[in-house]
């Protein structure tokens, strides 16, 4: 199967890989958090190149930079534009988790149906959620691209060169530490008294445990985990692109509940919670990204 040489929108894709390249490439930012609707899947009877794309469009309003400007502190989040810049880097976070989706469905054309089937139905989720915060984001009279992104996950994603390193990056590793992140922010925002933001983010966060043992799965299969100990720390950990550690891909306390319902074993849980990096003792957190 041969792609068009130039994706253009998504809502006149004629295949699922078709809608990848698109969704991946438009710089429009109406259709990164609101797609046209996607065809099915090619079957596995259909041969697809390999097609790694180097980069997502983005639109001319939106301010890239390398680094993370810093998230309000919880006392900040009284005032709502503090709350529209934290669900500002939600947003883009989940906008980067559906481009890489859809990055992987493109890359890995040899992978299992049942897995690329997988990545698109996370697409969808993450789309959803990134739509979810848009429009909490407008209720505070602000919008995407009134503050700075940093397209962190596709800087660390892109050196992923098999689907093992992909979900050991991405479900493992940034949703993993998301299950963290998001019910430490709830709580900020719940204290803060903004209670529908802070449900947003509660069901961001219940969601993606899905995500994680999606990641779960596919990695312990690959790698022939024992399933009392899967995934297998130290095989995770060399899995992920440097200079990216396990210490980056956490949050604090560690959420051994929903890290247990996303079927990470209790011996992958001790090994995460007291891992130190000697060469980076104070890392900064994925969340700041």
């Amino acid at each position: 199967m041969e792609l068009r040489s130039e994706a253009g929108s998504t809502h006149g894709a004629e295949s699922a890989a078709e809608w990848c390249r698109a969704y991946i490439e438009t710089t429009d930012v109406a259709e990164k958090l609101s797609p046209g609707p996607r065809p099915p899947e090619e079957p596995e009877s259909v041969p697809m190149p390999a097609l790694r794309l180097a980069g997502p469009g983005r639109a001319s309003s939106l301010r890239v930079q390398d680094r993370a400007e810093k998230i309000p502190r919880p006392g900040a989040l009284r005032e709502a534009s503090a709350v529209a810049k934290l669900l500002h880097v939600f947003l883009h976070h989940e906008i980067q988790a559906a481009e890489l989706g859809a990055w992987a469905y493109l890359a890995f054309p040899d992978a299992p149906m049942e897995f690329r089937s997988g990545l698109l139905r996370i697409v969808d989720d993450e789309v959803r959620h990134a739509a979810m915060y848009g429009e909490r984001i407008g209720e505070l009279r602000s919008f995407y691209g009134a503050f700075p992104v940093r397209d962190w996950f596709w800087s660390r994603t892109l050196g992923a060169t098999t689907q093992l390193q992909y979900v050991a990056l991405m479900g493992l590793g940034f949703e993993g530490g998301n299950l963290e992140h998001a019910a430490r922010f709830e709580g900020f925002l719940r204290a803060a008294g903004d209670e529908r933001s802070a449900e947003m983010v509660g069901q961001v966060g219940r969601e993606e445990v899905s995500h994680v043992r999606f990641a779960a799965r596919w990695f312990s299969e690959w790698t022939h985990g024992d399933p009392e100990k899967s995934p297998d720390f130290e095989r995770w950990r060399a899995e992920l692109p440097p200079p990216l550690t396990p210490e980056v891909l956490r949050g604090k306390p560690l959420d051994r509940e929903r890290r247990q319902r996303a079927g990470l074993s209790e011996a992958f849980m001790d090994q995460l919670e007291g891992f130190v990096d000697p060469k980076n003792p104070v890392p900064r957190s994925q969340a700041d990204g």
